[in-house]
């Protein structure tokens, strides 16, 4: 008796910043990995999450939007954004109605010389005006050697069920590479500090959420309540002040948001301490960036 194929492999979802591509992740994986936010840039690291049954494992890989780097952090995103090119199996490149290859032209260049399997994603086509969809498809199409176009809606989950199947029709057969009872390879410590930084970026303006930095300091699970202790880092003294807020209130916001986010999240009751610190200038500072995790080597 033939035993069956079992199919798994690395889908590595990449686009420009804000096209939609940490909402689509979550919805291919089921759960909420990644955190989502109005403002673009809001993924800093490569956040794996498995999608697992008898058969297959999907290893899908969402990354930080592509740019062109200013500073050390932002070098260090498209670091992330390079590997995730170069153990692909299958690439979805996600854009939307709006965007272009401005910027990024290299790295299509890489995209369409790897030899990878590439399903186009155009998301946000519940907006699209009459023969929008059509013009877009087109302009990509002439940019990207990709094997099938995809038009989605990821906020109103429309098509995505698509996306899976034209996925398993191409996956490699292979072993599972991860434990099938896992989610992610990332620590719960990693998905604290994420949703502490999701509510940072909902609720401060400008230069706020992206001077700011989560540590999880103290992550202590006990039978019915967590336990956690987080540092929210900021560049200068004067963003400190707007963290904390007139008599706490902003902090105090933010962590009420955070903590129930967190017990959603876990299924458990949350004990959440929240402390603001300056970090002069971590952005630029490729040590302190490694503090932070931001090492993709």
């Amino acid at each position: 008796m033939d035993t069956p194929k079992h199919q798994a492999g690395f889908v590595n979802i990449i686009g420009k910043p804000n096209v939609g591509k940490s909402t689509l992740m979550n919805i291919l994986v089921g759960e909420r990995l990644s955190i989502i936010t109005s403002k673009a840039q809001t993924t800093r690291h490569r956040i794996i999450g498995l999608t697992n049954s008898e058969n297959y494992q999907i290893v899908f890989s969402d990354t930080p939007g592509m740019l062109k780097p200013q500073y050390e952090l932002q070098k260090n995103m498209m670091s992330f954004v390079n590997i995730s090119l170069e153990d692909a199996d299958i690439i979805l490149f996600v854009t939307d109605l709006y965007e272009t290859d401005a910027d990024i032209e290299h790295v299509i260049e890489k995209i369409n010389a790897s030899g990878v399997p590439v399903l186009l994603v155009i998301n946000k086509i519940d907006l699209a005006k009459p023969g929008q969809l059509e013009e877009i498809t087109t302009y990509w199409t002439s940019r990207i050697k990709s094997e099938l176009v995809i038009p989605i809606s990821a906020g109103e989950k429309f098509n995505t069920e698509k996306i899976m199947q034209e996925i398993l029709d191409r996956l490699p057969e292979h072993p599972a590479f991860y434990d099938k009872a896992e989610l992610s390879d990332r620590s719960e410590r990693f998905f604290a500090s994420e949703i502490i930084r999701e509510k940072i970026f909902e609720n401060y303006k400008k230069e706020i959420p992206y001077s700011s930095e989560v540590s999880i300091e103290d992550f202590k699970v006990k039978k019915n309540i967590i336990s956690v202790r987080a540092i929210i880092y900021v560049e200068r003294d004067s963003q400190k002040g707007i963290i904390i807020g007139d008599k706490g209130a902003a902090l105090k916001k933010v962590g009420i948001q955070a903590r129930e986010e967190l017990e959603k999240f876990f299924g458990k009751k949350v004990f959440l301490e929240t402390f603001v610190k300056v970090e002069q200038d971590w952005r630029k500072n490729k040590l302190k960036l490694k503090k932070f995790g931001y090492d993709p080597t």
